[in-house]
């Protein structure tokens, strides 16, 4: 890893990386300065992309199951793939649940349902239909 002094404090030293596009992502991993870091900033792809080589996620889930989020995080970065990869399939429905109405609106609801906060969203941003806030409160119940 660089030190500090090494670099100007205008240089870059990383990205949060959330396309979702592979082929944007592998070309990235595959030609990046070995001391350039990449941080997933998108949830159903932060096990693949820390396999690659990210250094870690910025999470939207993991503010409504951060315990979940942050062990299958820290399994891939000691390279625990195994472990890692029943983690990342546990959170894959609740992950896809967050996303299908838009975010943040479902992951508010489930923070609403924690007890954490409201599922209020500002507008043009709207609340997540009922059907899809009751699917997510089920799917947040088995954690």
């Amino acid at each position: 890893m660089f030190k500090i002094d090494e670099k100007k404090e205008s240089d870059f030293i990383g990205i949060k990386e959330a396309s979702g596009n592979f082929d944007q992502i592998n070309q990235i991993m595959r030609d990046k300065p070995a001391d350039f870091l990449v941080i997933s900033g998108d949830d159903p792809v932060s096990f693949p992309m820390i396999a690659l080589g990210a250094v870690g996620a910025i999470s939207v889930i993991g503010n409504a199951l951060p315990r979940q989020t942050s062990d299958m995080i820290r399994l891939c970065l000691n390279n625990d793939f195994k472990a890692a990869q029943k983690g990342h399939f546990d959170l894959i429905d609740f992950t896809r649940l967050c996303f299908v109405e838009g975010s943040p609106a479902g992951v508010k609801t489930a923070l609403k349902q924690l007890g954490l906060c409201g599922d209020t969203v500002r507008l043009p941003l709207v609340q997540v239909t009922a059907d899809t806030a009751g699917k997510i409160i089920k799917e947040i119940q088995k954690f």
